[in-house]
């Protein structure tokens, strides 16, 4: 017997792979979307999600998937239903939000070795990009930096390396991908 975590179905996304449902990959969506509507700290964005859970859970009692597009039809009724019909034309359930270690990638890279480690960056957000991703968040941004640049104390050099490396990943997340322009909200800690 197989059992789903929290008793609820997956996703399946349009390119076929399926993925576990995370409220807080929904609210991170529907932040985005509000933010894209105009709304910058949208507080209902926990309580939606939430309520998709729920749903979600109902559903799960006679399905063990969820089709992208029926998640889509039903945030997007939910927002419409709350006056907030802007948000939901905007929403879109794409792939979950993705974390990418900065110092994981360093230390593949090796000490010192920044163009190594810019490769594998450019390698990840492109990954995160093709499937659909809405949210990245790289975090390790300082152990980074100092391993790349092997200091044990923040200096000039590793200040310089820091923007260096938000600049890149801005410019990696907004390039043109595979014949369409991709939209992706990045945080970097």
């Amino acid at each position: 017997m197989i059992a789903f975590r929290d008793n609820l179905p997956v996703i399946t996304l349009a390119n076929g792979q399926i993925v576990a449902f995370e409220r807080e990959w929904l609210r991170r969506a529907l932040s985005v979307a509000a933010n894209r509507a105009g709304y910058a700290d949208w507080w209902l964005a926990d309580h939606v999600a939430r309520s998709v859970q729920v749903w979600l859970e109902q559903v799960g009692e006679t399905k063990t998937t969820v089709p992208v597009t029926q998640l889509t039809r039903a945030v997007r009724g939910a927002l419409q239903v709350i006056g907030y019909a802007e948000i939901g034309e905007r929403f879109e359930a794409a792939a979950p939000f993705s974390r990418v270690s900065l110092l994981e990638l360093a230390q593949e890279a090796g000490d010192g070795f920044e163009l190594a480690f810019f490769f594998a960056l450019s390698r990840r957000l492109r990954d995160v990009m093709q499937l659909g991703g809405s949210y990245c968040e790289l975090h390790g941004l300082e152990h980074c930096v100092k391993v790349l640049r092997r200091r044990r104390a923040w200096s000039r050099e590793c200040a310089a390396l820091q923007a260096e490396i938000v600049t890149f990943a801005r410019e990696h997340t907004h390039a043109d991908t595979a014949g369409k322009s991709g939209e992706l909200f990045l945080y970097v800690a």
